[in-house]
């Protein structure tokens, strides 16, 4: 089975590209195709020395440090990406890679993070993070997002099977192309598990210092809860904002690598995540960690948290991004917090584990592809 994948751009790594590097992994011999490659030669190594093709982006005057700035162009590039020599195209995408051209003799599986955000749902918030929600640029930029949403919806035809990272995202799928998707979560790592007791302090987040996240509104939570520690690791654009709205008892430790990180959430009472996400991957190595989660309960993480009506609860929702509903979480977090077990998040965590993902992938496609043979050969 001759294969091709299709990944929207690489230039870092996050969950995309955890996805990326596992289906990978299923397929040694499968090429990558993709908008750009910027990928640094550290994170080039997690694509196991696979043979990466880009498209005409690639090779335009300053598209290397400024590729997104060419999103009018993004569906003209990856409908000119030749995947014809093989059986089996597999996109992962969130924005544009689902829209690759496929002949009648292939079969086209899209692992969907989202439809284009920006395009959908998020359009207004992305807008006014970069400055084009107002005046004759933003009437250009809803012009340019219109059009990218009508191909977007177009262009979900040419995909044989939609498995989507969450039922969140199943839905999100079924109300902008009209499809029905399976679900596949995606893989997580899970950090090493302690099950000692620990004396634990703060309170934390990981994350991105991105406007969506709202990691502004959890710093400005903790004003209202003296005597309570937050730890915010990550960096990002926010940082002076969230600062600003951040009193003594939070500190911005920065950007932390995968020790750090788990050290951070090892001695942790809990994990706070106030981001409406199409998956969430921290909530989980939090829980892996034997941490529990105060989470706003929309978006995946209502799918890898067990809230207080479970038996075995792994965390507990607010239903409000704001500040007030945030503290209040946390205030009602304390209420409860010997109903919280270590071994019991952990436990939630595992059935996330990266070889379930591999597992589960493999045998979707290998079913579709033999159903899809069948039907060729009859």
């Amino acid at each position: 089975m001759n294969v091709a994948l299709v990944h929207d751009w690489l230039d870092t790594w996050a969950g995309g590209e955890n996805c990326l590097e596992a289906i990978a992994a299923l397929y040694p011999s499968a090429t990558i195709y993709t908008l750009v490659d910027v990928m640094p030669a550290p994170l080039r190594r997690r694509l196991q020395g696979h043979e990466v093709r880009t498209s005409f982006l690639q090779r335009l005057p300053g598209a290397r440090r400024r590729f997104r700035s060419l999103l009018p162009l993004f569906p003209a590039a990856v409908e000119r990406l030749d995947v014809s020599g093989h059986d089996l195209v597999i996109s992962t995408s969130h924005a544009v890679a689902k829209g690759v051209r496929r002949g009648p003799g292939q079969l086209h599986v899209c692992y969907c993070f989202s439809p284009i955000r920006y395009a959908w749902d998020l359009r207004e918030q992305y807008l006014a993070q970069t400055g084009l929600d107002r005046g004759l640029r933003g009437w250009l930029a809803h012009r340019v997002l219109d059009r990218i949403a009508d191909w977007d919806r177009r262009s979900s035809a040419r995909v044989d099977d939609f498995v989507a990272i969450s039922q969140h995202i199943r839905e999100r799928i079924a109300r902008c192309y009209g499809r029905e998707a399976s679900v596949i979560h995606p893989p997580v790592t899970l950090p090493a598990f302690d099950a000692r007791p620990r004396m634990r302090r703060h309170y934390v987040t990981v994350s991105r210092l991105v406007p969506y996240k709202r990691i502004d509104a959890i710093a400005a939570a903790f004003a209202r809860l003296p005597g309570r520690e937050l730890v915010i690791v990550g960096e990002g654009p926010e940082r002076s904002r969230i600062a600003a709205a951040a009193g003594a008892n939070v500190r911005l430790v920065g950007q932390a690598d995968d020790a750090q990180r788990d050290a951070w959430l090892r001695d942790a009472r809990a994990f706070l995540f106030a981001a409406e996400e199409d998956f969430g991957i921290a909530p989980l190595e939090a829980q892996a960690a034997g941490v529990p989660v105060i989470a706003y309960g929309r978006g995946g993480v209502t799918e890898t948290v067990r809230g207080l009506e479970d038996e075995a609860p792994t965390g507990l929702f607010f239903d409000a991004q704001t500040p007030e509903a945030i503290a209040d979480a946390v205030l009602r977090f304390e209420a409860c917090e010997a109903r919280f077990d270590a071994l019991a998040c952990r436990r939630n965590a595992e059935r996330f584990a990266a070889q379930r993902f591999r597992d589960e992938f493999a045998a979707h496609v290998a079913a579709r592809f033999a159903a899809f043979r069948a039907r060729r050969a009859a």
